[in-house]
């Protein structure tokens, strides 16, 4: 009304802002923002995408400390509602899990194995299996077998292989693998007395031992070459299982190979 009769009767805006009871201020005002409150909205929108776990709180603080602006935080938030930010769906609540039982550390040889699969490809893109045994007590290889194919029966005719010389372990640490809970091991194991101790589903680390050699086995010679043929294979871990139990400082043994380890225990 004051702008009306402003410019169709030619008062003048004071004498307007009197007769209407309007401050000449609030006459002059014009907005100044819309532009900048896009910035901040672009800024927000591009925020909480890229961190999707980040509230008003982070978003602010990232704009204010890490980029510098200047912008009221009473403004920003109204942004932030306006674009309806804070009704973002909250991540659901997860599930408490069981605590993992800690890994046992063996105190003699023999009273711990783990054993555990490891795949890979030949170069034509053929399938293979590798099958690790490790005594838990000085980190030491006792054997890894390769094929295509390892069932069970080949697995225990390993392990009557090592238990010849070697002895035999009064357990056995193994995940839930299909060889591993089959019923023939399972008897094998029974007539020898032997304890298989199978780890918890989902919970690797359980074998740890095992499982850090197994990442040896993949860097230190599994992974480095080409493999043409199931021989060439089946025929390397023996002169690198000499290296590694003889040769190899271990850093779990605090630098020691695992015959060293095997030497300051007698």
């Amino acid at each position: 009304m004051v702008k009306e009769v402003v410019e169709q009767r030619g008062v003048s805006i004071r004498l307007a802002c009197a007769v209407f009871s309007i401050s000449e201020s609030c006459y002059r005002y014009a907005s100044k923002h819309n532009a900048e409150n896009q910035v901040i909205a672009d800024w927000l929108i591009r925020l909480t995408d890229n961190h999707r776990n980040w509230g008003f709180g982070l978003c602010f603080l990232y704009l204010c400390n890490v980029k510098r602006f200047t912008w009221n935080h009473k403004r920003v938030y109204r942004i932030y509602r306006e674009l309806e930010l804070n009704l973002r769906i909250q991540p659901r609540k997860r599930l408490v899990r069981e605590k993992p039982e800690a890994l046992a550390v063996p105190q003699t040889i023999n009273q711990v194995w783990s054993m555990d699969f490891m795949h890979d490809r030949l170069e034509d893109g053929r399938a293979l299996r590798l099958f690790n045994l490790i005594d838990d007590f000085n980190r030491q290889a006792l054997g890894i077998e390769a094929d295509f194919s390892l069932p069970s029966d080949r697995v225990i005719r390993a392990l009557n292989n090592i238990i010849a010389w070697r002895g035999k372990p009064k357990t056995i640490r193994c995940d839930n693998g299909p060889e591993n809970i089959s019923a023939l091991i399972q008897r094998w194991a029974k007539e020898l007395d032997i304890k298989l101790n199978y780890i918890q589903p989902g919970n690797p680390q359980q074998n740890a031992y095992v499982e850090h050699f197994n990442r040896t086995v993949r860097y230190g010679w599994l992974s480095q070459y080409c493999w043409s043929s199931i021989a060439e294979v089946q025929d390397f871990p023996t002169q690198w299982m000499w290296s590694y139990n003889h040769d190899r400082p271990n850093m779990t043994l605090g630098g020691l190979t695992p015959k060293k380890r095997l030497a300051v225990a007698a």
